[in-house]
């Protein structure tokens, strides 16, 4: 057995240092390689766009230019005449090329794809930021678009920019939305508080894509105890940006004024007991089925901490009309048709 060569001093940072930079020459590699990529598409989307427009050439063309090209390069993928058809929107889409270089040349054709669906020309190019900086997978992506983040996001109700100083209350008010869509849920509009908190937790992955980026999940039922008595905080956050706790409260039903005293109850408490050094104060969040907003803002009015009110939607049985639900089969009806038999698993 040979005897291991003693290392030269410096050896082992050297050499994390070395895998770092492969790693990141990969990623740039990686990034320019979908760029070229993306850009290629973008040129032959715009020649085909262009002659179509100028030229006359009618639609069969795109078919005659699959099969040549398929033919040219068989190796190749992304020559079909559904692709080249997605090419010419992307041109069509993407008239000023400096957006390539900019935000759409950065992301996955798959994603730039799915951007089509996104007829208005502002709101396109805001999905298509955001996928680049959130790092949205394209499904990611598709929930984003179908659910309107865009016109949900910075519209919850605060008392941020009367309690919070103005270089945080924009971005703070920009962290929350109104409604957020809990659509993975499978739960009834009856479900308790204490069910549709067990569901998000069973699915903390697609709470924290809906939260948006910087949060992390603490725990649930975070336990307080104060003047000898316990009280528990729903759902609690640290949100990353803002460098705080979000404390969550779940609400079944409509807002109410008291909901606020409450979580200005739990706020003053974890700035006592849960904020570290250097963190800024901690912020709630009540979500709730349903809410007026004069209320809200009535009930906010002279509360000094940083709450936000929101509402949220659940994806029931509740939620379909009610001829359609009769129509489903129940799951008695479905469970011969879904289960494995026993002779299927010997095979």
């Amino acid at each position: 057995m040979r005897t291991p060569v003693p290392l030269p001093t410096g050896y082992a940072g050297w050499l994390t240092e070395l895998k770092t930079r492969i790693r990141e020459t990969r990623v740039r590699a990686a990034l320019a390689v979908n760029s070229e990529l993306i850009g290629l598409y973008w040129r032959i989307g715009r020649d085909i766009l262009e002659r179509q427009t100028q030229d006359g050439w009618g639609s069969k063309v795109v078919d005659r230019l699959a099969a040549d090209l398929r033919a040219e390069f068989p190796d190749a993928r992304g020559f079909s005449s559904a692709n080249l058809r997605y090419m010419r929107a992307f041109a069509e889409a993407w008239p000023n090329p400096a957006v390539l270089q900019r935000v759409v040349g950065k992301l996955p054709w798959g994603q730039n794809i799915e951007l089509l669906r996104v007829k208005d020309d502002a709101a396109r190019l805001w999905y298509a930021e955001a996928a680049f900086e959130h790092g949205w997978s394209r499904p990611a992506l598709a929930m984003q678009i179908d659910t309107s983040l865009r016109d949900r996001q910075g519209r919850a109700v605060t008392n941020f920019e009367r309690v919070l100083p103005p270089q945080t209350s924009d971005l703070a008010q920009q962290v929350l939305k109104d409604p957020y869509q809990f659509d993975f849920l499978t739960l009834r509009a009856a479900a308790r508080e204490r069910d549709i908190e067990r569901a998000l937790i069973a699915r903390v992955k697609d709470l924290l894509l809906e939260l948006g980026k910087g949060f992390s999940f603490i725990g649930s039922q975070h336990r307080l105890e104060i003047g000898g008595q316990e009280f528990y905080i729903d759902l609690l956050f640290y949100q990353r940006r803002l460098r705080c706790l979000v404390a969550v409260d779940l609400k079944t039903g409509p807002f109410q004024p008291e909901h606020a005293g409450k979580m200005n109850f739990y706020l003053a408490a974890l700035d006592d007991r849960d904020r570290e050094p250097g963190d800024n104060p901690s912020i709630g969040l009540i979500l709730c089925r349903e809410h007026n907003r004069v209320v809200v803002e009535y009930a906010l009015r002279h509360v000094d901490a940083p709450i936000g009110v929101a509402r949220y939607h659940l994806l029931g049985a509740d939620a379909l009309p009610a001829a359609l639900v009769q129509a489903l089969p129940t799951a008695q009806e479905l469970e011969p048709g879904i289960l494995p038999s026993r002779e299927a698993d010997d095979e």
